[in-house]
């Protein structure tokens, strides 16, 4: 899906996947591939005026993965604007916070699971 994504959009991802955090290297292990229930998931990709940090076409699934920046007011509201735009065009949002991640992989990789079973 490449609702108005802006040519830059693309590069701005390009220049993303180089300098993934730790957490989105580990994510990206677990699902590239389609080693998690042979989903094909895109990361850093450019969804219209955002980037998604995963994507999966077949299901319109968005993964985004939170550091601390987005206990911060300012960036919960852009978050739930982004999320809003997604929603409104289809897309299926899901978030995770990094230590989730970090420390409970087997739950967000369940999560994902459960939920691909009812879109």
């Amino acid at each position: 899906m490449h609702i108005m994504a802006p040519g830059k959009g693309f590069e701005h991802g390009r220049a993303l996947r180089q300098q993934q955090t730790e957490t989105e290297k580990l994510f990206w292990e677990v699902v590239r591939s389609g080693r998690l229930e042979g989903l094909k998931f895109r990361r850093q990709h450019p969804i219209g005026p955002f980037i998604a940090d995963f994507y999966c076409h077949e299901h319109k699934l968005v993964v985004e993965l939170d550091g601390s920046v987005h206990d911060e007011a300012e960036q919960k509201a852009y978050d739930e604007n982004r999320d809003y735009w997604m929603t409104e065009y289809g897309l299926t949002v899901l978030r995770f916070t990094n230590e989730s991640v970090i420390d409970d992989l087997d739950t967000v990789k369940q999560q994902i699971r459960q939920l691909i079973l009812t879109l």
